[in-house]
């Protein structure tokens, strides 16, 4: 089956046609047969496009909303310029895949999209107003492209975070605001973390029940997650991806009495400081300079500069803090496992969040760990380190086609 995994985003669509079956998925011989991306839409957009085996081509054109991008998409996959094995009309594409953000309680797998999901994808915007609004124009602009009979399957970030226990996902606020409003964790990152998980087992060769791993997903946005049992137990974005680690714009946790502080002093709206929060904070907010961690890690080596370094090492230290909450929690664990741009491709920064934990047997190999980056997976540790280390670049665009698949032909998911 032809698959065109579909990820909106405001002014954006990150696009990947992936050829998989459930047989291919059993043999893992999926073919990625073209991906892409189109920003700026709205305008005149910038459009990134590449088929398997060719160099990238990059374009503009006029994009004025989601459905047009989604057009252009299927309008280039069966051009005879763009080649794409196997597609050469709208009829070869067999389903769309959707990253979908939240899926709130209701949602716990991937599922076909009927209008009663789609109604219920649309009752979670409150929880993500700046995220599930754009999935379900992706949605309903694929319908518009393909027709209503072509299957569709959405994939939530939220779900692989749902076996988190109570005590873990709640907050210690009045218990009314969860029965109100499900005021919870959720956590985010989810295809991601299971993604890694997933491929984790199949490196070390045994089953699900026995992988018990703390994954840190490290890019612009981050998040750390405790997976025991092959479920995921606790995670560190809550309501929002706000909550956790320190990511690029994002300040990740903070006392929560900083907002009514910074609104008071600054003459701000508590809607303007949760903007800060968000967008302004993080490395970009320590350093002065940029939210790109390689940009910082040129600046604190090239320059000394003393708050990009000053923005590395919060940033690690968050991380380091993470892990060793959640080797208590989880009564210890087998391994850390990287992913995400900053953690598949930053062995310095891999290395500064592992430093303090060599008390509990983790043993970085300076060499694996500088061979690991630009795709390479694998174990970045010693041989007999009590707690391995591992990279292993995440594909959530993979995880989704395959998803999609499973829910077309009624196969069990494999979480």
């Amino acid at each position: 089956m032809n698959i065109l995994v579909l990820n909106c985003g405001s002014s954006s669509v990150r696009f990947q046609i992936i050829s998989t079956d459930l047989e291919k998925i059993s043999g893992n011989t999926d073919r990625r047969l073209a991906r892409g991306h189109i920003e700026r839409i709205g305008g005149e957009a910038i459009i990134t496009l590449e088929t398997e085996g060719r160099a990238k081509q990059r374009t503009s054109a006029q994009v004025r909303d989601t459905r047009a991008a989604v057009e252009f998409i299927v309008r280039w996959a069966c051009s005879e310029e763009a080649q794409v094995d196997g597609v050469k009309t709208v009829a070869d594409v067999n389903a769309v895949g959707h990253r979908v953000v939240h899926g709130g309680e209701r949602f716990t797998h991937s599922v076909l999209i009927t209008d009663e999901v789609l109604r219920g994808i649309e009752d979670c915007i409150e929880l993500a107003p700046l995220h599930n609004p754009t999935n379900i124009k992706g949605i309903q602009a694929a319908r518009e492209v393909f027709g209503a009979g072509l299957p569709q399957v959405a994939v939530f970030d939220t779900a692989f975070h749902q076996t988190l226990p109570d005590y873990a996902y709640l907050y210690a606020l009045p218990y009314q605001l969860y029965r109100r409003y499900r005021v919870r964790r959720y956590g985010f990152h989810g295809t991601s973390h299971r993604y890694v998980a997933y491929r984790y087992r199949q490196l070390r060769g045994i089953p699900r029940e026995q992988t018990n791993i703390i994954t840190l997903h490290m890019g612009n946005g981050c998040s750390a997650a405790a997976i025991r049992g092959g479920d995921s137990v606790d995670t560190s974005m809550g309501l929002t991806p706000l909550e956790g680690l320190v990511m690029g714009t994002r300040s990740g946790d903070i006392d929560p009495a900083i907002i009514d502080f910074v609104a008071a002093k600054e003459g701000l709206s508590a809607q303007a400081v949760e903007t800060m929060l968000n967008k302004q904070s993080g490395l970009l907010g320590i350093s002065g300079l940029t939210n790109d961690m390689r940009e910082l890690l040129a600046e604190a080596e090239e320059n000394d500069d003393r708050r990009a370094r000053l923005a590395i090492e919060i940033f690690c230290y968050r991380a380091r803090k993470y892990i060793g909450s959640y080797l208590a929690a989880m009564g210890g664990a087998d391994a850390i496992v990287f992913t995400g741009g900053i953690g598949e491709n930053s062995a310095e920064v891999r290395a500064l969040v592992c430093k303090e934990l060599e008390w509990f047997g983790l043993e970085i190999d300076e060499e694996r760990n500088r061979e690991h980056t630009n795709g390479r997976e694998g174990l970045i540790t010693r041989d007999g380190s009590r707690l391995a280390a591992y990279v292993i670049p995440t594909d959530e665009e993979l995880l989704i086609a395959r998803d999609t698949v499973r829910c077309v032909l009624g196969a069990p998911q494999r979480y």
